[in-house]
């Protein structure tokens, strides 16, 4: 059995740290703020399950709105289904047979789809699909200039779309298209001409479908930093944000439209940490590193007091400068704002929801680990 650091009802200061909290005022503004956006726009929002982890966030966000979840992971979608959510896309390629039979068994009780950007993902899919007797949802990854996964746009998708049209077991949906690299460029005007030149791509890609006599009834992709740009092109049909619930560093680094720091959203999630040793003057050491938040964009920043700065992590022990007079007692607790939430989240047991300084509930990081 997994500890948990704290009890409803808790003060902010009785929790055994470190815990990876979240101020549940600043969660709510972020999720009612993006699914208002979604509303207003009139796109669909299907938040992406690989930030949180979190089946029962992934129901709050579906109450307000979502039309389901997606998520990268074979594991991350049995969690959520198994938490009670009716429709989740794996936005990448599945090719092991073994787990398309794990997604074909979820597909008994859920609507799942998955990507695509090779005809043998297409065939293991539909020979799971077939043996479940069941149907997936299927749509064509295309590169928007990731380098990642993704066929070349326009004929490529296309001979991919009809070649899925063609195969039992498997609905063409449309396609997955997201520009990754455009969430963290700085500059507002630079991500809005990244998401243009995506458009033309990904129009490029319709068109070439239209001609095979295929319809694309679903584009789908967004994150954090570009949302509005999606949301308004009247050509994405659905948005794929994650991090807006939460936020992080690498976030709060790009600019907004005003070319201030990017204030769309708010940073609720943090790693509670408190100070066990000031043994040298102007350093303060803390009981929260490595194995409490990743480094691979960063150290977190101190959130919660002015005139200090984490300098350093080890395993189990984070380092904190001090500026001149600045003195921590023993014991004063720290909110350390994580500088990458998706794989900071991965590395907890359970959320410590806080509000008022008090805990109000604790949600378990169901998907935690997941990553087959």
């Amino acid at each position: 059995m997994n500890f948990v650091p704290t009890r409803i009802g808790d003060a902010v200061t009785e929790i055994d740290t470190p815990a990876l909290i979240v101020d549940l005022d600043a969660f709510e503004r972020n999720m009612k703020k993006m699914a208002a956006f979604a509303n207003l726009a009139g796109i669909r929002l299907r938040p992406h399950a690989k930030t949180h982890r979190c089946a029962a966030i992934a129901l709050k966000q579906i109450q307000m709105g979502a039309v389901g979840q997606c998520c990268q992971k074979v594991g991350e979608a049995e969690a959520l289904v198994r938490g009670g959510v009716r429709d989740v896309l794996v936005s990448n390629e599945v090719l092991d047979v073994r787990k398309l039979r794990r997604l074909a068994a979820l597909a008994k009780s859920a609507t799942i789809s998955l990507c695509f950007d090779a005809i043998e993902q297409v065939d293991a899919a539909s020979k799971a699909a077939q043996e479940f007797e069941v149907e997936l949802g299927a749509l064509v990854e295309i590169d928007l200039g990731m380098r990642r996964c993704g066929v070349v746009p326009g004929d490529a998708a296309a001979a991919l779309a009809k070649y899925i049209e063609a195969t039992p077991g498997l609905k063409f949906l449309g396609l997955q298209a997201y520009e990754g690299k455009a969430q963290h460029v700085r500059e507002y005007a630079d991500r809005e001409k990244a998401i243009e030149a995506a458009a033309t791509v990904v129009r490029l890609s319709i068109d070439a479908i239209k001609r095979e006599g295929l319809r694309c009834q679903v584009i789908t992709g967004g994150g954090t930093g570009t949302y509005m740009f999606e949301g308004l092109s009247r050509l994405w049909t659905e948005l794929q944000c994650g991090s807006y619930i939460f936020m992080d560093g690498e976030y709060s680094a790009i600019a907004g439209n005003d070319g201030e720091p990017y204030a769309e959203f708010e940073q609720s999630l943090f790693v509670l940490t408190t100070v066990m040793s000031t043994a040298v003057s102007g350093r303060a050491i803390v009981d929260a590193g490595l194995k409490s938040y990743t480094l691979e964009k960063g150290l977190p920043a101190v959130h919660s007091h002015n005139g200090m700065r984490l300098v350093a992590a080890s395993d189990e022990h984070g380092v904190i400068a001090l500026d001149g007079g600045v003195v921590l007692p023993l014991g004063t607790t720290i909110k350390l704002a994580p500088s990458h939430c998706d794989p900071t989240v991965n590395l907890h047991d359970s959320y410590v929801c806080i509000r008022n300084g008090r805990v109000e509930a604790l949600w378990p990081i169901s998907a935690r680990g997941a990553s087959s």
